[in-house]
């Protein structure tokens, strides 16, 4: 499969047929020759293959960082990547500097991932916070320092960079040297650059961000013919009178930074740091989660407590199907080849309501879940009017905990009786045991997750001792 593809890669205009399927780290490397963005783990793991993306939206250019070993190139389209390569000077910039006065780059071979991830925060942020900086590194690793290093030339490039005092943010990076000043006539090539530039949905493979497709079959990706649903906007998130509607196209970190999703669940933003990282969060897409049909997906997880609903397209007739009712089996799902998801929607919570997210896993961040659940609950001060509890790593597929959920109903927090829930979900689950734990450790996992619910959500109703 060959495609035209038309995208700036750092100042240079590239207009060329090329295989979309393509992870744009091969092409960086082999076709450009642009070596310093470094090839590691090809899974999107350890951040040495980090870039910058720039793009469009509403008028409005922003960046952000992703791990370019799985990303395809067909969703580089009409946007602006940048590598190391693309914000070298004539001398040392800033954030280079700062990472060789203060040690913090060793062997080199990841340092190209970490200023990319440090630029891309600078770019995001016209206010500067160390410790949100240092979560721009959540996708990158170095094996040699031990970031504590690191974690002084940050300190030190803050404290050296001056304020912005308002100015105009990018005329204020290129004044102090963080980026090229070719940076500032990037808007209006990408506005020349994307005039007319859409793609029609066709009955072929439909490819979101990839995170999970290029990890798993590469090699086969290229021989498949693809339809990038980033090029069909389908990213978005909306209010529609009483209903959250939601493109799949929608990346995690966009969801994650959305103002009507913090408005109405306030905690999810911190919980979902336990998502992935940065690197991925910026390309991984809710619809992918969602297809990928793990029964650990942790947006899978958060939208089956939200009762949410699916709006399947074959390009041109539309069908609705709950989420819970989409999963058929194991990696087995209610769409036809032809089809994809178009839409997410959900109701808004009426009355008061509390939303919470939990996971576990072997490691707190950046990993997959042993089990994981959200619930949402809706009460009248001391009376729990519903729950819905979902949960994931329990069963071949994600699951709503309906005997559980229905246990709360219209249950006062004094009438909690913990040991019946915990038979509750003896009798309603059946997990298995796997590399990320035994059947039985997912079983207790799970009941303490619904403690934990309850304890994050109700403070001031809930006894810790209790509930222990």
């Amino acid at each position: 499969m060959i495609k035209k593809l038309s995208f700036i890669l750092n100042h240079e205009l590239i207009e060329q047929e090329v295989n979309p399927n393509l992870p744009l780290l091969d092409y960086i490397r082999k076709k450009k020759h642009l070596t310093g963005t470094k090839e590691v783990c090809k899974e999107g793991d350890c951040g040495a293959c980090s870039v910058l993306i720039g793009e469009l939206s509403q008028g409005i250019l922003s960046y952000k960082t992703i791990t370019s070993c799985i990303y395809p190139i067909g969703n580089c389209n009409g946007k602006h990547i940048v590598t190391i390569e693309g914000l070298n000077q004539e001398e040392l910039i800033p954030q280079q500097k700062v990472f060789v006065n203060e040690g913090a780059s060793q062997c080199g071979f990841c340092t190209p991932g970490f200023i990319i991830s440090l630029t891309g925060y600078l770019l995001s942020n016209s206010k500067y916070d160390y410790e949100l900086a240092l979560k721009s590194f959540d996708g990158n690793i170095c094996r040699c320092t031990g970031y504590l290093s690191i974690k002084r030339a940050v300190d030190k490039l803050f404290k050296q960079l001056p304020s912005s005092n308002n100015q105009d943010h990018l005329n204020f990076l290129v004044k102090n040297r963080i980026i090229p000043e070719y940076f500032l006539s990037i808007k209006d090539r990408l506005i020349k650059l994307n005039k007319n530039q859409k793609e029609e949905l066709s009955k072929n493979h439909f490819v979101g961000g990839g995170t999970d497709l290029f990890v798993q079959m590469p090699d086969q990706m290229l021989e498949k013919s693809s339809t990038y649903l980033a090029e069909n906007k389908l990213s978005y998130i909306r209010e529609d009178e009483s209903l959250i509607k939601i493109g799949s196209g929608t990346t995690f970190q966009q969801f994650m930074q959305s103002i009507i999703i913090k408005n109405l669940f306030p905690n999810l933003s911190s919980q979902f740091e336990l998502v992935a990282s940065l690197q991925i969060r910026n390309s991984a897409t809710i619809g992918g989660n969602i297809v990928n049909a793990s029964p650990i997906g942790d947006m899978s997880i958060i939208l089956i407590a939200l009762n949410a609903r699916l709006v399947i397209s074959n390009g041109s007739e539309r069908r609705t199907v709950f989420l819970i009712n989409f999963y058929k089996g194991y990696k087995k799902t209610d769409l036809s080849e032809n089809e994809f998801i178009e839409e997410i929607i959900f109701e808004k919570p009426h009355g008061s309501f509390k939303f919470n997210f939990e996971k576990v896993s072997k490691r707190k961040h950046l990993d997959i879940a042993s089990v994981n659940s959200a619930a949402l609950f809706i009460f009248d001060e001391d009376i729990i009017n519903s729950a819905n509890i979902s949960a994931g790593g329990i069963s071949p597929i994600p699951s709503y905990l309906s005997d559980v959920s229905k246990y709360f109903s219209q249950k006062k927090f004094n009438e909690i009786d913990y040991e019946v829930i915990d038979s509750i979900i003896d009798r309603s689950i059946s997990p298995i045991s796997d590399v990320r734990g035994s059947a039985e450790y997912k079983s207790l996992l799970l009941k303490r997750l619904i403690r934990a619910h309850l304890i994050e959500l109700f403070p001031s109703e809930i006894s810790i001792e209790e509930v222990l």
